[in-house]
């Protein structure tokens, strides 16, 4: 962890260089649908997530709208996200906790967003920091595990302990968009099957860079193809 915390620093300041920008990729326009979103992202892209919430948004507008709806037809529209039954569980449970417990309004703290149906740290955290701009820890998730194991960050595989270790040694002020950076960065370079490494702007501060890098195919004219 000495070594991790020596080299978070200019990680940090790389990372903020290279996405100045960075913020979820799922749209949402308040904190209910931010935590639908989330949840609805579990094991699938943003981007097919995206595709569907606007018309998901357009016909439940409320917690309650959630809460009262029917089952079979909130799977039927998210069926395309996967695990769309224990999904459309979640949002209801979550939303009925939302509207018994909370006067509609999702609460605004980790303690809170941990009592509802479906909602793990890693959900919390990323509500927490895109609708209320509040860190109140970091959320992992899979780009922000892959990387924190390749980046000598953790050693955990443990959600849970991995973000330990990330708290322990992420400075509180980058709490906020560390997730954000780490996931922009696993999709651009760090990719899962085939990592950039020769192009990595982290590649002399990361134990990993060059051991795990799969080279490009060529093309017939002998130039390489970007995937």
């Amino acid at each position: 962890m000495e070594s991790a915390r020596k080299r978070i620093k200019p990680i940090l300041r790389i990372l903020r260089r290279v996405y100045p920008r960075s913020r979820t990729a799922l749209a949402f326009e308040n904190p209910l649908q931010i935590l639908v979103a989330t949840i609805l992202s579990a094991q699938c892209t943003d981007e097919r997530v995206n595709s569907l919430t606007p018309a998901l948004f357009k016909k439940y507008r409320t917690a309650a709208d959630f809460a009262s709806a029917d089952r079979a037809e909130l799977e039927a529209a998210i069926r395309p996200t996967g695990f769309f039954r224990n999904k459309a569980k979640s949002i209801i449970g979550a939303s009925g906790k939302i509207v018994a417990e909370f006067g509609g309004r999702v609460p605004g703290t980790m303690a809170e967003l941990l009592t509802l149906p479906g909602v793990a740290r890693k959900t919390a955290n990323i509500v927490l920091s895109s609708a209320f701009g509040r860190a109140e820890g970091i959320a992992v998730d899979v780009h922000v595990a892959r990387l924190a194991g390749r980046l000598g960050l953790s050693r955990e595989k443990v959600p849970e302990k991995i973000e330990r270790d990330l708290l322990a040694v992420v400075p509180r002020r980058d709490w906020l968009d560390f997730n954000f950076m780490l996931v922009n960065h696993g999709r651009a370079v760090c990719r899962a099957r085939k990592p950039l490494c020769s192009e990595c702007p982290l590649r002399a501060l990361c134990p990993s860079a060059g051991k795990i890098e799969t080279p490009r195919p060529k093309t017939s004219a002998g130039l390489r193809s970007r995937t």
